[in-house]
């Protein structure tokens, strides 16, 4: 009885543990998807971006989308591609933010707003940094994080 009981309570115990298969969009499900119809963010940084004909303009829902599921700040992303690029318009090898003092090269304009809204996030120079510490990383120059906030602003007074 006592092996009947500790061999079943073994392969009780690797159901248990063993780890369920998730699926991608199941990982995501807790947050829900950016929609176009009632966000009105997106009309905001589209006219933004639409007012200085920027590039950038066509990604207005990546920049959101990709700040939401990074916990960033919507206005951040778009406001340092405006400051580094001028939204795209000076853009080289689709880096709109000037990553890597320019150097670095993306396959596509999303990949480069990915990539450096991933950084931004989760790499240990910028991570758990308030707004002014990140940008004083990302860029140390003094007026460049007052540069960046006063576009922000434009974007979006309040947040």
């Amino acid at each position: 009885m006592r092996k009947l009981l500790s061999s079943g309570l073994m392969v009780f115990a690797g159901i248990v543990s063993t780890p369920a298969h998730v699926s991608k969009n199941q990982t995501h499900a807790a947050r829900p998807p950016s929609d176009q119809r009632k966000d009105s963010r997106l009309e905001v940084l589209r006219r933004f971006f639409g007012k200085a004909d920027c590039p950038a303009r066509k990604y207005s829902q990546a920049f959101i989308e990709v700040a939401d599921n990074n916990d960033l700040d919507w206005r951040l992303l778009p406001s340092i591609s405006y400051v580094e690029s001028t939204g795209g318009k000076a853009a080289k090898n689709n880096n709109f933010f000037g990553w890597d003092s320019g150097r670095a090269e993306f396959a596509t304009p999303l990949a480069g707003i990915r990539t450096v809204a991933d950084r931004l996030a989760h790499s240990r120079l910028y991570k758990n940094k308030d707004l002014d510490e990140l940008l004083a990383t990302y860029n140390p120059n003094a007026e460049y994080a007052e540069k960046v906030k006063s576009i922000m602003r434009r974007i979006s007074p309040s947040e």
